[in-house]
This record gives C-alpha cells, structure tokens and sequence, in this order.
C-alpha cells in the first residue's frame, strides 16, 4: 500500500503534528458505505436530540433521560428486569444501569425482588411510586410521540425500526 503525503493532525494549543495516512482503496460498495455513514451520522444527531428531548419532556418529573430510559424499560417488560437485562435492553455497560438503579431505588422509584430464576441477580421492579412516575410521563411522552409521528407513515416506521433491530442484532 502506498503512503500519501504527509497530513497534520491538530493539537490543543493550535500545534499540529504531521501523520502519514495510507492510502486504502474504496470499497466496491462505495454508494452503499456512504450512504450508511450518513445513516450513523444521522443516528447519533438524532441520540443527542432525544436525549435533549427526554431531559426536557422528563423534567418537571424530577427525571433526567437516564431514569426515564429505565422506568420504560423496566415498566414495558411486565415482570421486571436483571441489571444485566436492562443494560442489554439499552444497549448500557451493567456498572453504568447498577449506579442509576441502586439511586432510584433509595429514592424510591425501583425495588430489588428475589429472582427465583438466579439467585445473585436481583429483579428490578417499579415500586408503587415508580408505577406512578410512569403513568404521569406516559401523560407527557405519548402525546410527545404522536406529535412527532403524526406525518409519518405506520410503514415508515416499522421499516425503520426493523433496520435498527438489525443493525443492533449484527453489532452486538
């Protein structure tokens, strides 16, 4: 492979390094690489804004997007989660889900419950303020999402979110 001239890399300060790059060949696929670099682009400007989003929507609940990933994920899977199951489910470090948890348990959001499944994974489950919590952002996320689909097709979507369910399947 044959090196390209010399390119500068800046540094903090405004100094700058010279780096050699080597040239690559592109992909037979170029269009379709392209177009899904656009793809990853756009996702992580569209993770940003909902993260924007969720902090604002969750608010004046005394919830950051964090929580509010959490009590959904929790709250959608009917008989609790693992740590472990919630940080797959959001695709999270365990450590990360563990510390978020144990606070909204001692704020008394979440409950810790015997896993008859493992016995060193505790279940974690809405408690009855958690429940509660939920019902009061359902009244603020579900209008919020029918806003913003309200000029997309059911189609749109469900093609959409079967591209990212495969896109997550192949790099997890």
């Amino acid at each position: 492979m044959a090196l390209s001239a010399p390119a500068c890399m800046p540094l903090p300060g405004g100094d700058q390094i010279p780096v050699r790059l080597e040239k690559q060949e592109l992909p037979v696929h170029s269009p379709k690489r392209v177009l899904f670099l656009d793809l990853v682009l756009s996702l992580f400007r569209l993770n940003g804004l909902l993260i924007a989003e969720g902090d604002a929507m969750t608010k004046q609940l005394g919830l950051t997007h964090a929580r509010w990933k959490v009590i959904g994920a929790i709250a959608l899977s009917r008989a609790g989660l693992t740590v472990p199951g919630i940080a797959r489910a959001l695709g999270q470090s365990r450590q990360a889900v563990q510390r978020i948890t144990d606070v909204m348990v001692e704020d008394g959001l979440l409950l810790y419950a015997e896993n008859p499944k493992h016995k060193r994974s505790a279940l974690v489950t809405l408690s009855e303020d958690g429940k509660e919590t939920y019902n009061m952002l359902r009244e603020v996320q579900d209008p919020w999402a029918i806003e913003n689909t309200e000029d997309i097709p059911t189609e749109e979507l469900e093609i959409t979110l079967r591209l990212v369910r495969r896109l997550i399947k192949k790099l997890n």
